[in-house]
């Protein structure tokens, strides 16, 4: 994918995406880039430990969590925006789930558009991305953030995911967004079950054959605590690590991570093992 600050280029290698929380109740960083000036030396310093790329959000989606406004939300991203414009040397991705949003952040800098309810919670989404001709994470969640570890979780959680990203890419295609643009995320974390987060994992390859790029977090997550016995989020590095070795071994195409200099070291030696 050609985009005006470098070329994303998809299945050489895996790609590393860092996360830039600019929000006060994020699960694992809530606060720590609050500041516009902080969270722009964060971006800086994730691009110079190796990141491909940044995907900034302002609002959290942490189980359990409430919606901003728009408003709020372009609050928190747009001085950050504005500070690495010019200046950072890799794309920008801006997870958000609104178009006011979406559209202010790519007239920023922001090149790619993550929504984690693949385009369900604001309809008017797509034509920003259309118009924009900008590359979209269409992520899969059961629910909403708020309670969707709350609801029963999906008896099936293969066959559920399956169907919810290949009605994700239809929305998208339909709204057109060029297949080429189109990536899909299974959603490690979001209404699913620890033991259905390995299983997405384990049988990542099934989701492979829908034909789109896959981009997967399992970064810190609540899932990998539980496998070790109610570890915090600041103990989970090497679960991440072996997570995320599972995900590259299994074709994902991007991961997105908080440890950038630690997870480009494991990627890369998953990458060598792939090949």
């Amino acid at each position: 994918m050609r985009l005006k600050v470098g070329r994303l280029t998809l299945g050489e290698r895996t790609l590393v995406m860092g996360v830039l929380n600019i929000t006060p109740d994020s699960f694992s960083d809530g606060g720590t880039w609050f500041d516009a000036g902080r969270a722009a030396q964060h971006a800086f310093d994730m691009q110079a430990a190796g990141a491909d790329l940044i995907d900034i959000g302002g609002e959290s989606t942490r189980p359990g969590s409430d919606a901003v406004s728009a408003e709020e939300e372009l609050a928190r991203v747009l001085p950050v925006l504005k500070r690495l414009r010019g200046h950072l040397k890799i794309p920008i991705s801006i997870d958000t789930q609104k178009a006011a949003v979406a559209e202010a952040a790519i007239a920023a800098g922001a090149e790619i558009v993550n929504d984690v309810s693949a385009l369900r919670t604001d309809p008017a989404l797509a034509a920003v991305v259309r118009r924009a001709r900008a590359p979209v994470i269409l992520m899969h969640m059961r629910g909403r953030p708020k309670t969707m570890q709350k609801h029963p979780f999906a008896r099936d959680v293969i066959q559920d995911v399956t169907r919810g990203l290949r009605e994700a890419a239809r929305r998208a295609r339909a709204a057109g967004i060029p297949r080429s643009h189109v990536l899909l995320d299974p959603g490690i974390g979001f209404g699913k079950s620890t033991e259905q987060n390995c299983e997405l994992l384990a049988r990542l390859p099934e989701l492979a054959r829908l034909g789109y790029p896959l981009v997967v977090g399992t970064s810190r997550k609540t899932f990998l605590g539980k496998l070790l016995g109610g570890a915090p989020e600041n103990q989970r590095l090497w679960a991440t690590a072996a997570s995320l070795t599972a995900a590259v071994l299994g074709g994902a195409h991007i991961v997105r991570v908080h440890d950038v200099a630690e997870m480009v070291q494991v990627v890369r030696v998953a990458d060598a093992i792939a090949r």
